[in-house]
């Protein structure tokens, strides 16, 4: 994940991506695209592929509320819908499409009710609770190969911080707005918190235990990124590679 954060040439993607843009062949995962839905067309795709050929196997999408606006959503689960797709549809709805409310984004019930109209089973979880999410995954898992058809999950939560580096969120939320979540989340607490008090509570692990873990996870990140942020990039002639099966005689002429 280092390498890729810095585009060095350990970078499986070799410099091509923008960070935080992870993928992996060996684990299945497709990589992160920049275009907001782009994937789940293609995750409808690969889980009707996965029907057809018998497979128990699933396909994942995870997107925002903020994607579900954009119009790639609705025929990706059109078709996931009418060709019995093996895909599980994953909304995470925290209220806001970078600097957009989601009262500006939908007037419905949020983005289960989608799911619904488009004659899917779904599912609505508190998207704080690890358990839950855990549970609900579990169910649409076993739904998804067992009636041949996909399913959508919306997890609820709230985004605390900013979107990004490059996001200022005081600028589109006022300090009465962010007082009645902290409020909230200060009764309901965050997903790693939950985790860490139920496990301390049943005498899995001790606040000193948590403390060290905590360190030594700080530190192995940055140990790994000052690492990955010193190494050579990648050679200039991969820019023209890993694109095309065979480089085109256009191509080939830029390079």
């Amino acid at each position: 994940m280092a390498h890729q954060l810095c585009g060095n040439h350990h970078d499986v993607g070799r410099g091509k991506q923008m960070p935080v843009h992870y993928g992996s062949k060996d684990l299945n995962i497709c990589t992160v695209s920049s275009p907001l839905c782009t994937q789940l067309p293609q995750a409808a795709g690969a889980g009707y592929k996965y029907r057809i050929n018998n497979e128990n196997r699933i396909a994942v999408t995870y997107f925002g509320e903020g994607a579900a606006s954009e119009g790639d959503f609705h025929p990706a689960l059109n078709f996931a819908a009418t060709l019995r797709c093996q895909t599980l549809f994953y909304c995470r709805n925290n209220m806001y499409a970078i600097s957009t409310p989601i009262d500006d984004q939908y007037a419905g019930d949020g983005i289960a009710v989608r799911g619904v109209a488009y004659g899917m089973p779904t599912i609505r979880v508190d998207g704080n609770d690890v358990f839950a999410i855990y549970v609900a995954t579990m169910k649409a898992r076993g739904m998804i190969i067992a009636e041949k058809r996909p399913v959508l999950i919306e997890a609820m939560s709230y985004r605390v911080g900013d979107h990004s580096t490059s996001d200022f969120s005081q600028r589109y939320r006022d300090e009465e707005e962010m007082k009645k979540w902290g409020d909230l989340l200060q009764k309901v607490s965050n997903p790693i918190h939950r985790l860490e008090k139920y496990l301390t509570n049943k005498g899995m692990i001790t606040e000193e235990k948590t403390a060290k873990l905590r360190l030594d996870a700080k530190l192995s990140v940055r140990e790994s990124l000052k690492a990955a942020s010193v190494l050579k990039k990648p050679n200039l002639d991969s820019l023209f590679e890993d694109v095309y099966d065979e480089i085109p005689p256009h191509i080939e002429e830029q390079r």
